[in-house]
Order: structure tokens, then sequence, then C-alpha cells
């Protein structure tokens, strides 16, 4: 975001909420799905999305402005953009934009999450459903998809035969590890609400055959044993210090001596400022959770530290997150059998 210099300046930004509603209402309504390759009047529009006449027609005005609708003689169509971005089924669809609908909703508490210090949004963002959690694994896998090759070349996959996604979402970095290395299997974990959407993301994959899935909490249980390599990508943000501390104790029980815990995350400034998104992120985790926050990486060393890694180091990446990795140094430990081989169980 470009500094404000007046207050002309501050005002054009304030106003920015308009067209970022009206989009948001077009898509949450399946408006541009609706019209699809047709041409229909407003009224027809309304009747199909079960709305007011007037209250679509003045939507659909609105929404000539950007560009992503056309008007002639009456009668609104897609334009080539919505069509190819905004029409559901499509291979291009943006369905994210249904976790950026759940975003409003939540960052519109902002004012009392601020004044109580956490959420005040009575459901928790892992007891998502239905839409919602589908919109949020598409929102994750657009930006994970776009990402993990470029993520999995700063890593040393030496020795690294068996990889666990902690929090895995879409199997996106699971996929970029398997692509990566041809002897390498991947184990995705998530909520058993999660993993059947991750299925469908792996399944049209060229390397399906080679990635598998568990289902658990990673609150509760452990991981298993015989992993040389751990993913906490888009995770700790999400927890509080003494809930990272948890779960990273429960990584390294996880991985074999030697094995690397990589965290990606947003990493803050001591002072918190920067990377500018980090800051907003920090008050999107203030607004949906009672205790995450975007951590420096002071903080996130210091818990490494804590649940017994060692040579800890930040790798740069070319996005607004950072990685950093920590090896487990102890000494051999007896090998359990490996959780990514046989058939798959909840822990």
């Amino acid at each position: 975001m470009n500094k404000l210099t007046s207050p002309e300046a501050l005002m054009q930004l304030v106003y920015l909420f308009r067209p970022i509603r009206i989009i948001l209402t077009a898509f949450e309504l399946d408006v541009f799905s609706v019209i699809g390759e047709k041409t229909m009047t407003s009224r027809e529009i309304a009747k199909r999305t079960k709305t007011n006449t007037k209250g679509m027609d003045r939507l659909l005005n609105a929404l000539c402005a950007p560009g992503l609708l056309t008007k002639r003689k009456g009668k609104f169509a897609n334009t080539p953009l919505s069509k190819k971005y905004l029409v559901s089924g499509g291979p291009d669809f943006l369905a994210g934009l249904g976790h950026s609908v759940d975003m409003w909703d939540s960052w519109s508490t902002l004012t009392q999450a601020v004044i109580h210090g956490k959420t005040v949004i009575k459901r928790g963002p892992l007891k998502r459903e239905g839409k919602r959690l589908s919109g949020f694994i598409a929102a994750m896998d657009q930006r994970a998809s776009a990402q993990a090759a470029e993520t999995v070349k700063r890593l040393d996959l030496t020795g690294v035969r068996r990889t666990l996604d902690i929090g895995g979402g879409s199997g996106a970095y699971s996929i970029a590890l398997a692509l990566a290395k041809k002897d390498l299997r991947a184990t995705v974990f998530d909520l058993p609400n999660v993993i059947p959407l991750t299925r469908a993301y792996v399944r049209k994959s060229k390397v399906a055959a080679r990635i598998d899935f568990v289902e658990g909490d990673f609150h509760r249980g452990g991981f298993g044993s015989g992993y040389d390599l751990i993913l906490v990508s888009a995770v700790i943000h999400m927890n509080s210090l003494p809930e990272n501390l948890n779960l990273l104790k429960k990584v390294v029980r996880a991985l074999n001596p030697g094995g690397q815990l990589v965290i990606q995350d947003y990493i803050m400034s001591e002072d918190r400022t920067k990377p500018e998104q980090g800051a907003f992120f920090a008050l999107n985790m203030l607004t949906r959770t009672e205790a995450g926050d975007a951590y420096t990486e002071r903080e996130v060393r210091e818990l490494m530290k804590e649940a017994g890694l060692s040579r800890i180091a930040r790798i740069k990446i070319p996005f607004a997150t950072a990685l950093i990795v920590g090896k487990n140094g102890g000494l051999c430990q007896k090998r359990r059998p490996d959780p990514a081989s046989g058939k798959r169980t909840s822990f």
C-alpha cells in the first residue's frame, strides 16, 4: 500500500470498499454463473437468483462500471473476464472468492476484536462447513499452487524420502514435493472434513499415487514417526505461542534424526510493521481466532529451539512469507512403523 499524502487520497482509499462489496455480493448471489453465456434482463436474473428486481437491477448496473458486465438494450451479459474467472465450473473459476466473502464478515467485527483482543465471532475458523469450507480451501489452493514449486526449489531434499504436510489443505505443497523428487512419498494431514477435498485436488495431479492422507486434528494426538521433512505452512499464525510449542514438540517426535521442520508463514520484523501483508494478516487472525498472530523471527526461532530443533536458518522466498528451517538433532530413536505406508488411519 502506498503511503497516504493527502485527504483526497485517504477518502479514495476509504471508498474502495464499494467496488469490493459489489463484486462479492454478485459472487455470493451467483450472478455471473446465472448469466453464463446468455444475455438477460434484470428481472430474469432476479428471478433466477431469488432476489428483488430493483435491487438486482441496481447491482447489475454497478457491475458494468468495473467491466464485469455489459448492458445493451436493457439486457446484461458477462464480459470475457467474468466469463473466464467468475462463472462456476470453468477451469479458471475463482472459487476462492467465497473465502473473501467470509473474510468480509469477520473483518466487519474488527472494532470489537480490537476492543476485546480476540475474535468475537461465535464460530471458530476450523468449524467451517460446506460452501464456506470449500471456498477457504479453494482460496488456499490458488495461493499455494502459485508458490509451491518456487518454494520447494529452496529446500534441501537430499535424502528426503518421506514428508508430512500438517494442515496441508488442497495438497499443493505435497504435490510440489512429489514432483520435485521421484523417490519421495508425501502425506497430507488435515481435518476429517478437509481430507475429502484434498483427495479431489490431488487426484488431478500426476503424482497422486505417491501421496497419502491422514485425518486428524493437530491440537490432539501425534503424527506418528518416520518423516524426513515436515512442513508446517500457514499454520502457526492460527495458534498462541504455547499451542505452537506443543505442536512443534509433536513434530520433532515424528521426525527422523536429522530430519527437517520447515515453517512457512508471515515472519514479522521485530517492530511488527513489516512485511505489510503480515501486519494486515495479524489483524485477520485477531478477528478470526482466539489467540492467533503473525510472529517475529525471534519468536519462531525460540519456539523451534525449545522444541528441540537446531541449525535453524531463515530461507528467503520471492513472496511475502518466509521459510524457517530447523533440524532434529536428536539421537537415533527406535523407528516405529512408517505412518505413510499401508492403510490410512486417523491419529
